[in-house]
């Protein structure tokens, strides 16, 4: 594999990253748009993590804080470059940015019915927290 490069996603990268998404992300977010992205970057210029191989794009992850919790989403590697450690890559750089943020304990979204991603997450050391359920409401029509 070509030499790894995690980094911060710049306003450049944003429609790489839409395109990306299609091919590599399970589901799709009210959220998955320009519009949406841009106001994450903006907010937040290092909440969108990715990871480079060759100078292409092979994953992302999103990890978001708020002051008081770490989120996790998108975490999402192109089919061609799985199981060659791109995903441990982005969510070592996502948890060093929450310890260095403060932070105590992330959480990850992940669909049910995903099993690849189950397996990933797993592999890293989160688990299911069954004790809860995620409750939403869209904002927009």
């Amino acid at each position: 594999m070509n030499e790894l490069r995690v980094r911060a996603a710049t306003p450049r990268d944003l429609d790489a990253v839409l395109a990306f998404w299609k091919t590599a992300a399970e589901g799709t977010s009210i959220s998955d748009d320009r519009d949406g992205v841009e106001r994450l970057v903006a907010r937040d210029p290092e909440a969108l993590i990715l990871a480079e191989t060759g100078g292409e794009l092979a994953g992302t992850v999103i990890a978001g804080f708020d002051g008081w919790r770490c989120h996790l989403y998108r975490l999402a590697v192109h089919p061609d470059h799985r199981r060659r450690g791109i995903a441990s890559a982005l969510l070592t750089a996502a948890e060093d940015r929450f310890v260095r943020l403060g932070g105590r304990r992330a959480d990850a979204m992940v669909l049910q019915d995903n099993g690849i991603a189950h397996h990933a997450w797993t592999a890293a050391g989160y688990a299911p927290e069954e004790r809860w359920r995620r409750w939403v409401k869209p904002l927009t029509p």
